[in-house]
């Protein structure tokens, strides 16, 4: 037999994706305002950042970032006609590509981020106190696959 969410639940649910696409939303206008690109080109840049000199394959940029995969490729396509990503043969396969940031890659990160940070201060933390932000984050680590915590 199946269980069905009692309604407190699905108001829940519903909450937390409407929450979700309303904070999306208000940094993509920060962004836009600013005249940067968006949230997925800083999400894309950063994790490529992170991850230094050795770069990243696709798969493995799809499984870092935070944002929608569908149009990976295309988004790929566009920071390397931007120059700020460059494709390099892997060595590990050669019909692979490793993925890696460029210097203006990085310079446009850092112009990013004060924005980008400045609309998670006010869009997010303004609204909860130190307390309420740990346990949101406790919350949601819950509702994730061991592998993401």
């Amino acid at each position: 037999m199946m269980k069905h969410p009692d309604q407190t639940s699905v108001k829940a649910w519903a909450q937390l994706l409407k929450t979700h696409r309303f904070l999306l939303e208000q940094v993509e206008t920060d962004l836009k305002t600013a005249q940067l690109p968006s949230l997925s080109w800083y999400d894309v840049l950063y994790e490529l950042k992170c991850a230094g000199p050795a770069g990243l394959r696709q798969y493995e940029i799809s499984a870092q970032i935070l944002l929608n995969k569908h149009n990976l490729s295309r988004l790929l396509d566009r920071l390397q006609a931007n120059g700020l990503i460059r494709r390099e043969s892997c060595p590990e396969d050669g019909r692979g590509h490793c993925v890696h940031i460029t210097d203006t890659g990085t310079q446009v990160l850092k112009k990013m981020w004060p924005i980008y940070g400045s609309a998670i201060q006010s869009h997010f933390s303004e609204h909860l106190n130190r307390e309420e932000v740990q346990q949101l984050s406790d919350i949601l680590l819950k509702l994730m696959p061991t592998r993401e915590k």
